[in-house]
């Protein structure tokens, strides 16, 4: 059997794993590369492998970075199957038709060919077929899979695959209980090999019990001064994340009632497949469901969908909530509200997610006082506040916590992080877990 790490090796983004064994190929996640114009080129590479030859795929979850380039895979003759969980291939629709838009605009300013087109993502489509959690299935003779819940968003799964007598796990992207919504993250007691990120393998987030309380005071703060808290916020999860603490701040009348607006037309069809997968909620989630009958509405929440409307949002007087994408501050509406309210120092920008290096969001993160924010020369007085722990990725210490359950692993192989997190992984899992860690690099390939 022989693993290539084709993406997700230099860095973050770009999840692209092929495994070939008993004379079938098929590729483990198939994502595109983001955080700026050499990253963005890099999709537009061809693949180290022929597309056609490739048996099947598997989604281990719809964050772009894990599937954006399917299409492009696709219409490079892949003709295979995509297997992943219900919830991923519903999200798959409207992220990959959202996507399809972006790398058109990308390959006029790049001057590159179409990456691909509505037809090819509408094919692709196609391909998806989806199992529940726990269900065993064989996509071609001699192998088996398993998909187990990573909690990281709404069906994201640890992929188990067997095959040769051999158990390798993929972890996929691995969850940040406890968090709103989802279950915890499944633990995994028996394997050979595990492939796993490494995103945040160089800290620790704050204590969950602070980050409520973190948003909380920073919503008090932002209106003493009447002001704007912009919340640059990933359209999948921390959208619904934010959306059902700040419904049970304003229940419980912590903070008083303050104009909410989710305005960003992804996160919206995002929230409407949350609610076609009650399922998949944690006990607590569906509890408050069934109580309220909906956690994702409540007094003073405005969806934005049209232009127009969003455009009225500067009109609204006071202090305000504004939840828009990019989550890393790459496109989407939150560069208009960043252009205009940046500048005010009674503004406050509230990260609550990962930021790629060389994105906006990052050096904005980091404290950069002037931006080129969609295309205008910005500075920034506005103050800025990071809740890690809103990630939904596991920290450092979880990461090895969750490894070390694996009692059989020989070897692990660290990807999806930058090159710091993932040195930093690496010894605290050779200190405390005592198993033999490996950071492959670009298109290396190893036999297990």
């Amino acid at each position: 059997m022989k693993i290539l790490f084709h993406g997700a090796t230099e860095g973050v983004t770009g999840s692209n794993f092929l495994v070939e064994t008993n004379g079938v190929k098929f590729l483990v996640d198939c994502g595109m590369f983001q955080g700026g114009a050499e990253n963005d080129r890099q999709n537009w590479q061809k693949f180290p492998y022929n597309p056609s030859e490739i048996n099947f795929a598997i989604a281990t979850h719809s964050h772009i970075d894990h599937i954006g380039r399917l299409p492009y895979l696709h219409r490079q003759d892949f003709k295979g199957k995509i297997y992943s969980t219900h919830p991923t291939a519903a999200f798959a629709r409207i992220f990959l038709e959202d996507t399809c838009k972006i790398v058109k605009n990308t390959a006029e300013s790049l001057g590159l060919e179409k990456l691909y087109e509505q037809e090819d993502v509408l094919s692709t489509l196609q391909l998806f077929a989806p199992y529940e959690y726990y269900q065993s299935f064989i996509p071609a003779e001699g192998i088996e899979v398993k998909f187990y819940d990573a909690g990281h968003i709404l069906g994201s799964a640890i992929v188990e695959v067997k095959a040769e007598g051999k158990t390798i796990i993929f972890s996929g992207d691995l969850g940040n209980p406890p968090v709103p919504i989802l279950k915890d993250t499944d633990f995994i007691t028996n394997a050979d090999y595990v492939v796993m990120e490494s995103t945040y393998g160089d800290r620790n987030h704050e204590p969950f019990e602070q980050r409520k309380l973190h948003l909380e005071r920073t919503i008090e703060d932002t209106c003493k001064q009447n002001g704007v808290l912009l919340v640059p916020s990933f359209a999948m999860e921390r959208t619904q994340e934010l959306l059902y603490e700040l419904n049970d701040l304003i229940e419980n009348n912590r903070i008083k009632q303050v104009p909410v607006f989710v305005d960003s037309p992804l996160a919206i069809k995002a929230t409407e497949v949350y609610e076609q997968f009650p399922q998949y909620f944690d006990s607590e989630a569906k509890e408050v469901l069934k109580k309220s009958g909906d956690f994702f509405n409540f007094p003073g929440l405005t969806f934005t969908k049209e232009m127009r409307q969003s455009n009225e949002i500067a009109k609204i007087p006071g202090s305000k909530i504004i939840i828009a994408g990019s989550g890393m501050s790459t496109g989407g509406r939150i560069l208009f509200h960043e252009q205009r309210y940046l500048p005010l120092p009674s503004t406050t920008l509230l990260v609550v997610g990962f930021q790629v290096n060389g994105t906006l969001g990052r050096a904005l993160k980091d404290g950069t006082k002037r931006a080129n924010i969609g295309g205008k020369k910005t500075n920034i007085s506005a103050k800025i506040e990071v809740i890690d722990s809103y990630s939904a990725h596991a920290d450092q210490s979880r990461l090895a916590y969750w490894l070390s359950q694996i009692k059989t692993a020989k070897k692990v192989f660290l990807v999806h992080g930058e090159p710091e997190a993932k040195q930093a992984l690496l010894h605290k899992i050779e200190d405390e877990v005592g198993l033999e860690t490996i950071i492959p690099k670009i298109d290396e390939s190893f036999e297990i």
